[in-house]
């Protein structure tokens, strides 16, 4: 009951948001003219849509791999109780307090062409690489993996150091090694924690605003920075357009949402 009584409000915000999204998206209330059913605000937006969504997409998707494979090693070095994993710890905690907008201010400033990198390896600028407004979006998929990295190694890590040690001591004394150990035992446990968290992080990145808009290119934008853009278009008839953008990324999103719940459901913990 007490789930219920928190999760039913939410819903309620979330679902109400996402039907008003649509019906504006489709003309049934728009903020200014006659209310009548169309897909123009669609049509209109389908010329960059799929550029957008790809680059969306590839952010999210580029910055989600990192940080799985930077979090998960160093969950692994947390549980592993060694002496460096008390630092890694309070990294990772201090890490998940900053806030993105001030994490992209410092990548900015440390990954630019005149930045605090190239001049401490003295590069000029023409030879430095293009993470700042770069065509690769190098800068935003690294702010990204950088912040959701720590996100990623505190979840899988609570989660093995509740259930590790009594595997871990039990496939030991039946005379498995490390590597053993790691692929039979620790892999397995962390499955879970890390598709949980790799689609939170994806999820997150996909809708994400601040980041990409202060360290991307401008053109083509991540389906995030188009929404935003044609809200606060001063033309009061481009937002049921910014609703047709964000209804997009949130289809996406709830397409990653399945594919991580039907790889939950093939892990070995759930079976």
């Amino acid at each position: 009951m007490l789930v219920v009584a928190v999760a039913a409000p939410t819903a309620f915000v979330v679902l109400g948001g996402l039907v008003s999204m649509l019906l504006q998206s489709l003309g049934l209330m728009p903020l200014v003219g006659t209310a009548a059913l169309s897909v123009e605000a669609y049509s209109n937006a389908a010329g960059d849509l799929p550029q957008s969504a790809a680059v969306s997409l590839g952010i999210a998707a580029a910055s989600t791999l990192i940080a799985i494979l930077v979090g998960g090693a160093a969950a692994l070095l947390i549980t592993s109780g060694s002496w460096s994993s008390k630092v890694v710890v309070a990294a990772g905690a201090v890490t998940v307090t900053v806030p993105h907008l001030i994490g992209a201010a410092a990548i900015g400033l440390l990954l630019a062409d005149s930045g605090v990198l190239a001049r401490a390896l003295s590069i000029p600028t023409e030879a430095w690489p293009s993470f700042v407004g770069g065509p690769w979006w190098g800068a935003v998929i690294i702010e990204y993996a950088w912040k959701e990295s720590a996100f990623v190694a505190l979840v899988v890590a609570g989660t093995l150091i509740t259930r590790v040690a009594d595997f871990d001591e039990t496939a030991a004394l039946l005379g498995a090694g490390r590597r053993t150990r790691l692929r039979l035992v620790w892999l397995p446990l962390a499955t879970p924690a890390l598709i949980i968290s790799g689609a939170i992080t994806f999820v997150y990145t996909l809708g994400s605003y601040e980041v990409a808009w202060l360290l991307g290119r401008t053109y083509p934008e991540p389906l995030s920075v188009m929404a935003v853009r044609l809200y606060n278009d001063a033309n009061l008839a481009a937002r049921d357009e910014a609703a047709a953008v964000a209804l997009t990324a949130v289809a996406l999103a709830a397409v990653a949402g399945g594919i991580a719940f039907a790889l939950l459901r093939r892990s070995a913990v759930w079976r």
